[in-house]
């Protein structure tokens, strides 16, 4: 490898911007890949390095570009949380529909999560798909009760996909709603949220909470 990728590649993993830029003045290729396909703005955007990530951003670099594990910096901010980062991408145009292996957006690992604050972002800033199918069969909204705890932050998730539009109805590959999930698993929180969401009264994104 070229050692101003090398140098480049580093540098955007450890967040030093000023080194990031220095490495791209002198000829870095923006999108060079490490042994992984990582991009420099993937390693940025794995560690939440946002100010790195915009001088990457700024030097045409992919928001798209995905690694051996069908990861993009897009992607992973669904897995971090990371707000920032995501609104730094945004104005590169990342595609919304763009899976990772899992065959998920963004939305749904960030719903498993329970991050509250980028579910919200996400769904108030971009128009990503809110009852998207992932390969297991389930959307969002089914993630978050399958996968999530039932505590406060999941139920906050469910209320704001809800609110968004999720359809309650929506059932797994066998038939079984996110109702019958959370009731299942004892979670009364969310059982009791998704009892009240009328079928049939879904509102519109632009209504979100």
């Amino acid at each position: 490898m070229n050692p101003l990728d090398h140098t480049l590649l580093a540098a955007a993993a450890r967040g030093d911007t000023r080194a990031v830029r220095v490495a791209l003045d002198a000829g870095a290729r923006v999108d060079v890949r490490d042994g992984h396909r990582r991009t420099p703005l993937l390693r940025a955007a794995l560690r939440d390095h946002v100010p790195a990530a915009r001088a990457l951003l700024d030097a045409g670099a992919d928001p798209d570009a995905r690694d051996d594990r069908s990861d993009s910096p897009w992607l992973v901010t669904g897995v971090t949380g990371s707000v920032a980062m995501m609104r730094a991408l945004l104005p590169a145009g990342p595609d919304l529909r763009l899976t990772n292996r899992y065959g998920g957006t963004a939305l749904i690992p960030a719903a498993e999560r329970g991050h509250v604050p980028y579910v919200r972002a996400v769904l108030r800033e971009t128009a990503i798909d809110v009852d998207h199918v992932n390969r297991l069969g389930w959307t969002a909204l089914l993630e978050a009760v399958i996968l999530g705890s039932g505590a406060r932050a999941h139920q906050d998730v469910v209320t704001l996909l809800l609110a968004a539009g999720a359809d309650p109805e929506l059932p797994d590959p066998y038939g079984r709603t996110a109702l019958h999930h959370a009731e299942r698993h004892g979670l009364t929180g969310i059982a009791a949220l998704l009892r009240t969401a009328a079928p049939g009264s879904r509102r519109t994104r632009h209504g979100a909470v």
